[in-house]
């Protein structure tokens, strides 16, 4: 059936397929509703599309994201179905920007899946950030006895679980011993501008790695839905950095020359913490502008679509991990 619609033959080739994340989790586009098209036609109050050549709408697109005139990548909006454990739900929500409906355990039966992070990925506690992990492993000696521990745990409220569903007591009280290690499930919809600033925050390295996971799958989907709009936020935030006005007036001071400043091409002067700081910066401060400058890898979020799976197979996981009340088929 043909449409009026403005759509993307990459996007329509995933829509409805769902790709594995983490251990139990998957993301799938389920619907989207424009494209870089639509971005342009909001931005120009067009009538009509698709007159204008890809450089003329790539220029605009561009123009808006690097002169911060989002309203226009609003009118774009993409609808995910997601499944995660329960803690990174909890980390997601945050982000109040979409409109969200999430599997109800009053309703419907938990799967009883539970994530089990891999070695690579169970650290110890980062003692300079207390809201995150070391870069390093822990030992394998300690990441086989936490496995045991989850085991363990698990297993008991498994069997707590499954025995009051067999007793019939009422799944909104039956669930209540669950971990945050189960996975939730929800239907996720939000606009390509607010969905850009979640994928800022969440696809970084200072993200918690298992969110990650979701946001780079979802960034891949995002370049397949409006590649043009994908470019421009690569470009000028992924890879591009904001600067303050202290920062802007040191670089130009070393770039320049100035009352305080060294020309750069003259002399041997260095771009060190200990010269920022001479100029009124904090200790952080250099160090963050120091980081600022240092080029950011470009990323891909190239989808592969030999893991993509249907919708049918996941039900079927899904369901097999269901417990049934006695005398149900």
């Amino acid at each position: 059936m043909l449409t009026k619609r403005p759509t993307n033959p990459a996007a329509e080739e995933i829509l409805g397929g769902y790709f594995p994340v983490l251990d139990h989790g998957f993301v799938s586009l389920v619907d989207y509703m424009g494209t870089d098209e639509d971005v342009e036609r909001a931005a120009r109050v067009s009538y009509g599309y698709g007159t204008r050549k890809t450089s003329q709408t790539r220029g605009l697109i561009r123009y808006l994201r690097r002169h911060y005139h989002t309203t226009p990548s609003e009118m774009v909006e993409l609808k995910f179905h997601c499944a995660m454990p329960m803690f990174v739900a909890r980390q997601w929500i945050r982000h109040r920007t979409a409109s969200v409906n999430e599997y109800s355990g009053r309703y419907s039966l938990m799967p009883l899946l539970f994530y089990k992070p891999e070695s690579d990925h169970f650290s110890l506690q980062n003692q300079d950030n207390a809201q995150g992990r070391q870069t390093d492993s822990a030992s394998s000696e300690l990441y086989g006895e936490a496995v045991k521990h989850w085991e363990q745990v698990r297993a008991e409220v498994s069997r707590g679980y499954r025995w009051m569903v067999e007793e019939d007591v009422a799944r909104e009280l039956a669930r209540i011993d669950l971990p945050l290690s189960t996975y939730t499930q929800w239907y996720w919809k939000i606009d390509l501008h607010n969905l850009f600033h979640f994928l800022t925050l969440r696809d970084d390295a200072h993200a918690q790695w298992e969110i990650q996971a979701f946001a780079r799958v979802m960034a891949g989907m995002l370049k397949r839905v409006a590649p043009l709009s994908y470019e421009a936020w690569i470009d000028y935030n992924v890879c591009g950095q904001a600067l303050s006005r202290s920062d802007i007036l040191i670089l130009s001071q070393f770039v320049n020359g100035g009352d305080h400043g060294i020309k750069a091409r003259d002399t041997e002067q260095t771009f060190s913490k200990k010269a920022l700081q001479e100029f009124g910066l904090s200790t952080r401060e250099a160090e963050e502008l120091i980081t600022k400058l240092e080029p950011t890898e470009k990323p891909s979020h190239d989808l592969d679509l030999s893991l993509m799976r249907t919708a049918e197979d996941i039900a079927k996981d899904l369901g097999e991990a269901v417990p049934r009340p006695s005398g149900s088929s």
